[in-house]
């Protein structure tokens, strides 16, 4: 099935899953055509609506997975009625939103496989929940937590202008960040605004001294294989960054891999392209390798990262 952008978008089940704080998630269940391999939950980057990513989930289906997309707190069917002192923080997607969805996939069928397919921060999100060991099996593309200094050289002072001096200035004064208004992905709580423009190198620094610890353990403590996607002209996931966040992952065996554009045709994918449906036939056959083998579909490429 070839999918263009006049495919009609597939629709999943509508569920609502409950977080371990009392916040009610929204999101959609995509069953397996067939016999299920295993559950896929899917995390979507910062600021992208999961709908985004519900063509490679209804894909996934035909492959036999059951899938999981939800939209995290304060995003798409996960936003309350007003951003304004929601006081949703982006740890609390990790530690909250992406532990529920876990928690969710594995009560739904607790003897099937459980894996994580996680875009930009949501590569990042797994290490942050308390059962990050339930999970099997993770594929990672442009995982990072949006440190300045890892961002493209050609493009840093840009994007740090944009990111880390725009956004806090806009955010402080609406009280959330508008980006929608601006074009700039979907708006975000303050709380997840702030974190993104005032993260440092290390990202334990930004929790509460008594708590580093913890966050170290559980990241740890994660011991699915990990195959990261990395593409070569992606200025915000460049491979410093990729790996930045890729070493707290200390527990599992991580494999990474740097696309060239070239290789599936393209002049340019950036940061957001692998999941547009115009990928279905060339990137997205090459994950179910992963997905249902663990077999790295890159691995005898020069597109390997040295």
């Amino acid at each position: 099935m070839t999918l263009t952008q006049d495919t009609p978008r597939p629709i999943g089940e509508p569920v609502t899953i409950t977080c371990q704080d009392g916040v009610v998630l929204g999101g959609h269940i995509w069953p397996a055509s067939g016999p299920p391999l295993a559950s896929v939950v899917i995390n979507p980057a910062t600021g992208v609506l999961a709908r985004y990513y519900h063509y490679y989930a209804e894909f996934l289906t035909r492959h036999g997975f059951d899938v999981l997309t939800y939209d995290y707190r304060g995003i798409g069917l996960s936003r309350p009625a007003s951003l304004k002192g929601c006081g949703y923080r982006w740890r609390d997607w990790g530690e909250q939103d992406f532990d529920a969805a876990l928690r969710f996939m594995h009560d739904r069928r607790p003897d099937q496989p459980l894996q994580v397919v996680g875009h930009s921060i949501g590569g990042y999100l797994p290490g942050l929940s308390p059962n990050g060991a339930r999970i099997d099996r993770m594929l990672t593309v442009g995982a990072q937590y949006a440190y300045w200094r890892d961002y493209a050289p050609g493009h840093r002072a840009r994007l740090f202008f944009k990111w880390h001096v725009v956004m806090p200035v806009l955010t402080a004064a609406f009280g959330y960040f508008p980006g929608k208004r601006l074009g700039w992905l979907e708006d975000l709580p303050a709380g997840v605004a702030n974190e993104w423009s005032f993260r440092g190198a290390r990202m334990e620094m930004t929790h509460p001294v008594g708590e580093r610890d913890e966050v170290l353990r559980r990241f740890a403590a994660v011991t699915a294989p990990i195959l990261a996607i990395a593409v070569a002209d992606d200025d915000i996931g460049s491979v410093a960054a990729i790996r930045r966040s890729l070493a707290y992952y200390t527990g599992a065996e991580r494999t990474e891999v740097l696309l060239e554009p070239a290789v599936y045709g393209h002049s340019r994918i950036g940061h957001f392209g692998l999941f547009h449906a115009r990928h279905s036939e060339e990137f997205w056959t090459d994950t179910l390798r992963w997905l249902k083998e663990g077999i790295d579909p890159w691995g005898d490429q020069p597109s390997k990262l040295p």
